[in-house]
C-alpha cells in the first residue's frame, strides 16, 4: 500500500506540502497496529475498497519510496500522477457511457411497440443522440488532454497548470457525460432499464465512480476559478 505520511513537523517547513514522505508499506492484514475493513459498495467491485487504521503502527525504513533522497518529498511525488490519473479516470468515464449509448440504441431499433420501433420517435432518438454528442465534446478534451500531458513531459514550454487544467476539466466533463448518457440509456429502455438482465442499470452504478473519484467537480471548478480565472480561493 501507498501511504504518504508526515515526516517533518509543519511548524519545521515552509508549506504544509513540504516534509511529507511516500511509503510503500506490506498489505499485511495481520501486521501490528494496522487494520483494515473491506467496504462493501453499490459497484467498483473490480476492485476492493477498504478502511484503513493505523495505531503505533511501525513503519519500515526501508520502505521510502527513493531511498534517503526521497524523505520529504513525497506529495511532489503524487502530484506528479495526478494528471495522469485524472486522464485514466476520464477515459474510464467515456467507456462507460458509450456502452451504455451503445446498449440503448440497440433496444431502441428493436423493441416495438405499436408495430413501430420505439426508436422510430424522436422522444427516445433526441435524447440518444444529445448524449452521444456530449460524449464526443468530452472525447475531444480527453484526447486533448492526454496529448497534452504526453507532449509536456519533454516540451517544458507546457506548463504543469495547462496540463492540469486540462486533465481536470477533461475529467469532469467526461464523468457528467457518461452519468448523463447513463441515465438516458436506463429510460430508453423503460422498465426494463431497471432489470439487471440490459446491464444498463450496473452501468448507472459505475458511472458515479468517476463523479466522485478522484477529485469532484466542485474541486475541479475551485481549480479553474483559482489557475486559470485568478479568483481568490473559496476553501
Amino acid at each position: 500500500m501507498m501511504l504518504l505520511a508526515r515526516t517533518t513537523p509543519e511548524d519545521q517547513v515552509k508549506t504544509k506540502a513540504e516534509g511529507l514522505t511516500l511509503f510503500a508499506i506490506p498489505m499485511d492484514k495481520n501486521a501490528k497496529g494496522l487494520e483494515i475493513r473491506k467496504i462493501d459498495k453499490m459497484g467498483g467491485n473490480s476492485v476492493d475498497s477498504n478502511e484503513v487504521w493505523f495505531d503505533d503502527y511501525i513503519v519500515p525504513g526501508d520502505t521510502v519510496i527513493g531511498d534517503e533522497a526521497g524523505l520529504g518529498k513525497g506529495f511532489r511525488m503524487i502530484l506528479h500522477g495526478m494528471n495522469a490519473e485524472r486522464c485514466l479516470v476520464a477515459a474510464e468515464a467515456l467507456g462507460i457511457g458509450y456502452a451504455a449509448l451503445a446498449k440503448a440504441a440497440e433496444y431502441a431499433g428493436e423493441r416495438v411497440v405499436f408495430g413501430r420501433p420505439i426508436g422510430k420517435n424522436q422522444g427516445i432518438a433526441h435524447p440518444l443522440a444529445d448524449a452521444w454528442a456530449q460524449l464526443h465534446a468530452a472525447a475531444c478534451a480527453v484526447y486533448h488532454a492526454t496529448r497534452l500531458y504526453d507532449t509536456g513531459l519533454k516540451d517544458k514550454t507546457i506548463t504543469p497548470v495547462m496540463v492540469g487544467t486540462a486533465a481536470n476539466t477533461a475529467k469532469m466533463l467526461a464523468a457528467e457525460a457518461s452519468f448523463n448518457a447513463c441515465q438516458r440509456a436506463i429510460l430508453a429502455h423503460g422498465g426494463m432499464g431497471y432489470a439487471k438482465e440490459f446491464d444498463v442499470e450496473r452501468m448507472l452504478r459505475e458511472s458515479f465512480i468517476p463523479r466522485i473519484a478522484p477529485i469532484s467537480r466542485e474541486m475541479v471548478l475551485n481549480y479553474i476559478s483559482e489557475r486559470v480565472l485568478n479568483l481568490p480561493k473559496s476553501y
